[in-house]
C-alpha cells in the first residue's frame, strides 16, 4: 500500500474552505482538464453526508474513460471528511481531507492510502506511471487552489 500526505495553507476562512471542498462538483475545478472529470450521479443533492455515493468518470491517460464511485464514509463538519473508492481502478483508495484553522487562513491536509491490483505487475505500473500521475494531480491541485484563493 502507498501513502501520500500533502499539506497546503490557504488564505480563506474555515467556512469558505468547507463550502468549497465538501462540494463534489468543485472537484472538476481542481482536476487537470485533460482528465475530463465528470460527475455522473450522486446519491443526493445538498450537503455531503456519511453514506453519500458519488459516481463519476475520469480519463487519466490516453483519453480512456474510467468509471469511478466513491462513498463518503466519515464527516466532521469544518474538520475532515473521508472518501473511499467503492468502484474503480484501485484495490484500495482511502482519501482523508483534513482542515485546521491557522492564523490568516486554514491548513488543508490530504492523506491518501492507495494500492493497485495485480501484485508485482501493479507495483511495476505504480513505479513507472501511477506514482507520477498521482503526484501530478496533487501538484496541479495545489496550483489551482493558489489560483482560486491566493497563497500564504
Amino acid at each position: 500500500m502507498y501513502k501520500i500526505r500533502k499539506t497546503q495553507q490557504i488564505p480563506i476562512n474555515i467556512s469558505r474552505a468547507w463550502d468549497f471542498f465538501s462540494k463534489p462538483e468543485n472537484m472538476g475545478l481542481i482536476t487537470p482538464s485533460y482528465m475530463k472529470f465528470s460527475i455522473i450521479s450522486r446519491s443526493d443533492v445538498g450537503d455531503m453526508y456519511p453514506g453519500m455515493i458519488i459516481t463519476y468518470t475520469i480519463s487519466p491517460v490516453l483519453d480512456i474513460k474510467i468509471k469511478w464511485a466513491t462513498e463518503i464514509t466519515q464527516i466532521k463538519k469544518h474538520k475532515y471528511f473521508i472518501d473511499n473508492q467503492i468502484k474503480g481502478p484501485y484495490t484500495i483508495w482511502h482519501h482523508e481531507h483534513h482542515f485546521n484553522e491557522i492564523e490568516n487562513g486554514i491548513e488543508m491536509t490530504d492523506i491518501l492510502f492507495y494500492d493497485l491490483p495485480y501484485g508485482f505487475i501493479g507495483r511495476f505500473v505504480h513505479e513507472i506511471f501511477v506514482k507520477k500521475k498521482v503526484e501530478e494531480i496533487f501538484s496541479y491541485r495545489e496550483h489551482k487552489i493558489k489560483e482560486l484563493f491566493g497563497k500564504m
